[in-house]
């Protein structure tokens, strides 16, 4: 009854924002640059300052050695690839339980918006949250709109509360354009949410600025991986980053 209550509790401590990375990406696009060695980069964001890992329940043996007994960890059940004919349409390949058995601290879930298997997803989403209740463990859905623009503020803040509405603890989801929609799209979702990273953005300036907006705004943290891991010297940058979201680092940095 309480299990969900605790680790939320540890996932958000008091107004210290969430410094979380999704290292996901093998799955769904092949080992991509910066997800080469897996154990060295997380032990490279730990030193930074990093709260939360997500990654694939295969990953998490590669990863048990290193991990700190702060870190928290994530286990994303959703997969797709890009060499099959419907890479937008996610499949649950785990469970809860599973989840659970890994050490895991919450479960990842994602849900593509505004494609024809947008359905089939609500229902394999509604399958997880209701594991996730029987086990006491927080689950957080990736909700992303699959439409040319990314979808307009309107219809991510409607994918958003979905999600909720459909029993996800936290919403991991795109930018919706502007502070002022981004203040609106925390208002309208009743858990917590976390920014995802989007399009690449070449300046580290431009990512900065979209972390300050993310404390402006009221969300809860940051869910962003390629923006982040793929920049070098890693470690350097995802120290200003935690400075930002921890609130360790000036406003102007």
């Amino acid at each position: 009854m309480y299990g969900k209550q605790l680790r939320l509790k540890r996932i958000f401590p008091g107004t210290r924002r969430l410094f979380s990375v999704p290292l996901d990406h093998s799955v769904s696009m092949g080992p991509i640059d910066g997800l080469e060695d897996l154990p060295a980069l997380v032990t490279e964001l730990e030193a930074a300052g990093l709260d939360l890992v997500v990654v694939t329940k295969g990953a998490v043996r590669h990863l048990a050695p290193v991990l700190r007994p702060s870190t928290l960890l994530g286990v994303h059940v959703s997969a797709s690839t890009s060499l099959g004919g419907a890479p937008n349409r996610k499949v649950l390949v785990g469970s809860a339980a599973e989840a659970v058995g890994l050490g895991a601290d919450l479960l990842s879930v994602q849900v593509n918006f505004g494609v024809p298997e947008e359905g089939e997803m609500l229902r394999d989403l509604g399958v997880a949250v209701d594991q996730c209740a029987a086990l006491g463990l927080p689950l957080m859905c990736m909700t992303y709109v699959k439409k040319p623009n990314g979808g307009t503020p309107e219809e991510i803040r409607h994918a958003c509360r979905a999600a909720a509405d459909t029993g996800a603890d936290i919403v991991k989801t795109s930018y919706p354009g502007s502070l002022e929609e981004y203040r609106r799209l925390v208002r309208t979702t009743p858990v917590p949410l976390l920014l995802g990273g989007g399009n690449r953005l070449d300046e580290d300036g431009a990512f900065l600025s979209l972390v300050r907006e993310t404390v402006d705004a009221g969300a809860a943290g940051i869910c962003i991986g390629r923006n982040l891991f793929q920049r070098k010297p890693v470690g350097a940058f995802a120290r200003q980053v935690a400075g930002l979201l921890h609130g360790e680092a000036p406003r102007g940095s």
